[in-house]
């Protein structure tokens, strides 16, 4: 749903805003993507694990591993089911953790990235973003990998 702007502006006004779009508030979208319980097991668990490697308790090492910034949400995914198996035969001696990134925030130029601009075509699809990031999300973490992302 787009909303055309007043027609009337003052001094003030962004002369530059011809439309607002809504997108959906974190609470609808955990209502279409919930986090069951059983992922937020998994989330608690892989965070008390961190937790313990960070304050030496676990002598496991840490590795983040994952794209910049995904851009394709199909191919990351792809990425997870070949990353899944690897994070099981080493989890031993390493918590593997998938960097699952959404957003360019150094970026001045182009693409922001997939929240922002899910086509890379410029349409600034905002809600298709973040239904398609938190779509990956929980569906990384059903393949049993912990997710790591950045916020700046």
């Amino acid at each position: 749903m787009t909303t055309t702007t007043d027609t009337a502006q003052t001094s003030t006004s962004d002369r530059r805003v011809t439309a607002f779009s809504p997108i959906p508030s974190p609470e609808a979208l955990r209502t279409e993507l919930p986090l069951t319980a059983r992922r937020a097991e998994m989330v608690e668990r892989d965070r008390e694990e961190i937790a313990a490697i960070l304050a030496g308790r676990d002598d496991r090492m840490i590795v983040v591993v994952g794209p910049c910034s995904v851009h394709d949400p199909v191919a990351a995914l792809d990425y997870a089911r070949r990353l899944a198996p690897l994070a099981k035969e080493y989890a031993d001696t390493l918590k593997i953790v998938m960097r699952v990134y959404f957003e360019k925030p150094r970026t001045t130029v182009g693409w922001k990235g997939l929240i922002n601009d899910p086509g890379m075509d410029g349409s600034f699809d905002v809600e298709r973003g973040l239904r398609t990031a938190r779509a990956l999300l929980l569906d990384v973490i059903d393949l049993g990998l912990p997710v790591g992302c950045e916020f700046l």
